[in-house]
């Protein structure tokens, strides 16, 4: 038996998803790219392969990565690139995407003969959440005046234009998607391909795919460009728990049970969104489930159990796989979860257990 902690994907449950993104393509000529930035455990890299074109990046690390470990297309991404980066990127990716025209054209000689696309900020928001919205008031995230995009048109082949956010609503995607084509269309025909970002929550429980995907093909056709997505949590989500052992138990004007993990260190986004962990527990006992790390708001939320916890109890923290394991951390020397993968026969296999030696290796 696997020790807690670990993440474990299941790739029963990952699958509905691949086959949401595999309908999708084939019905709307659109390409998938998986965003690193969300999942980058390449365990899986070649089952999801099966159903994805590539995967796109963040960062010279995320770049590397995708190309060695994910067949297909490589697309590069960054805010802003390093000088001393770009032999890496360009080596390494099949379209390169500068974040400012003045990324572009700093790096345009030593980028030239490849394929370039520029981030573009439409300036429309669908993020309930400040901290994650590309389109905030004064964001980096991208040029956003078409005027300064003109001069520059004929460096590029493609645009980028990112600014979903957990969007589940088709409507606000098609309202999203129509306001670009007024502002942009001009310079989207000019074009060969156009990523859409990520974002969009199509493989959600009773998203219209019919409707996103007859969208995506008259936008493609209209402005005779090649469609990209880049799912990251639509393409992961429900499919891995974060399992755990409840390792003390106490009470303090409320039940509480200590786990040994820590939200700190591996589920970081609810700490940062203050929000809480997901469980499919039921019942009349109310506990709140606590990290183990010395953070006093290190806790998962308050949940329902059908009898009371007590130390060895095992909990399972569902939706646990994205933005976690690529922001796990050391944070108090906390012992990273292991890393598991449930084939579709149900044999579970260990792929990674992190070590006394791991943690060492990060400092210096």
């Amino acid at each position: 038996m696997i020790q807690t902690p670990y993440y474990l994907i299941d790739k029963a449950q990952l699958l509905p998803n691949m086959e949401k993104i595999a309908w999708l393509r084939e019905n709307s000529g659109a390409k998938a790219l998986l965003a690193l930035k969300c999942f980058a455990t390449w365990s899986v890299f070649d089952f999801m392969s099966e159903y994805m074109d590539g995967t796109t990046s963040s960062s010279l690390f995320e770049v590397k990565l995708g190309r060695e470990k994910f067949p297909g297309e490589t697309h590069a991404y960054s805010v802003a690139w390093k000088d001393d980066e770009m032999d890496d990127v360009l080596a390494n990716s099949d379209k390169i995407i500068f974040n400012t025209v003045g990324q572009l054209t700093r790096h345009e000689e030593v980028s030239r003969g490849h394929k370039r696309g520029l981030r573009v900020n439409p300036g429309v928001s669908t993020s309930g959440f400040d901290l994650a919205d590309p389109a905030r008031p004064f964001s980096r995230l991208g040029e956003h005046d078409p005027k300064n995009i003109e001069p520059v048109a004929d460096l590029i082949s493609g645009f980028m234009f990112h600014n979903n956010c957990e969007n589940a609503d088709f409507e606000r995607f098609d309202g999203m998607l129509n306001s670009i084509e007024q502002r942009f269309g001009y310079l989207i025909r000019q074009m060969e391909w156009i990523s859409l970002g990520g974002g969009i929550h199509f493989t959600g429980e009773g998203y219209p795919l019919d409707k996103l995907a007859e969208r995506l093909k008259r936008f493609s056709a209209q402005n005779e460009v090649q469609v990209y997505l880049e799912p990251g949590e639509a393409a992961i989500t429900k499919s891995t728990t974060l399992e755990l052992t409840v390792l003390d138990t106490l009470h303090n004007g409320k039940n509480l049970a200590i786990v040994d993990s820590s939200i700190e260190a591996h589920m970081l986004d609810l700490l940062i969104y203050r929000e809480s962990a997901k469980m499919n527990e039921s019942g009349d006992e109310d506990w709140m489930v606590c990290g183990k790390s010395c953070l006093a708001g290190d806790i998962f939320g308050e949940f329902k159990f059908p009898a009371p916890l007590k130390a060895g109890d095992r909990i399972s923290i569902q939706d646990a796989a994205g933005y976690t394991m690529v922001k796990k951390n050391w944070f108090n020397g906390v012992k990273m979860p292991s890393i598991a993968v449930r084939e579709l026969d149900g044999t579970v296999r260990l792929v990674k257990d992190f070590t006394y030696e791991d943690f060492s290796a990060a400092l210096s």
